[in-house]
C-alpha cells in the first residue's frame, strides 16, 4: 500500500493523489468526449486508473473537476496522460498544481524519461522541463486513435 501525499490547496480547490477520492464516472464523462479518447468505454477508464498514479482536482464541494494520470514502472519511465480540467474550472492553476504534485511525488523521482503527447498544452509542460523529442527518428508508435468508436460500431 502506497503513502498518500497531503492534499494541496489551490484557491478554492484541492489537489490530491488519494485514489479513494477519484470519481470514475466524472472521469469517464470527460474522457469519452476528449479529443484523445473519444468513446472510451467506462471499463477501460476503470482499468487504466487501476494501473496508474492519478492526481485529481476537486472543487469546494468535493466534486472532481480535473485529472492527471501517470503511467509508470516507478523506476525508469513515466507517461503523462489524460490531463484535463473541466472547462468551467480552467484558469485556476489546477493543471499546473497536478503536474507539480507529480514531479514532486516520491514514486516518480529519479526516472530516466518522462513522455507525453499533447495537441495544445505545450506551455504547461515546458514549465516542468518537457521539450520536443530530441531524436524523433528514434521514436515510433502504434496509434489507433478511433479504437473505441470502431469497437462500438462493430457492437451496434
Amino acid at each position: 500500500m502506497r503513502t498518500i501525499l497531503p492534499a494541496r490547496i489551490v484557491g478554492a480547490y484541492t489537489v490530491s493523489d488519494d485514489p479513494a477520492r477519484l470519481d470514475l464516472r466524472a472521469m469517464h464523462a470527460y474522457l469519452q468526449r476528449s479529443y484523445w479518447s473519444p468513446g472510451i468505454p467506462f471499463e477501460v477508464v476503470e482499468r487504466a486508473v487501476r494501473g496508474s498514479l492519478c492526481i485529481g482536482a476537486y472543487d469546494g464541494a468535493g466534486a472532481q473537476v480535473g485529472l492527471a494520470r501517470f503511467i509508470s514502472d516507478f523506476a525508469t519511465f513515466c507517461y503523462v496522460g489524460d490531463v484535463y480540467v473541466l472547462e468551467e474550472h480552467r484558469g485556476q492553476g489546477l493543471s499546473k498544481a497536478m503536474m507539480a504534485m507529480a514531479t514532486d511525488h516520491p514514486l516518480l523521482q529519479d526516472l530516466r524519461r518522462w513522455s507525453l503527447v499533447t495537441a495544445d498544452a505545450h506551455g504547461l509542460y515546458r514549465q516542468f522541463g518537457f521539450v520536443p523529442v530530441a531524436e524523433p527518428q528514434r521514436h515510433m508508435e502504434r496509434l489507433l486513435p478511433d479504437i473505441y468508436l470502431r469497437k462500438a460500431a462493430r457492437r451496434a
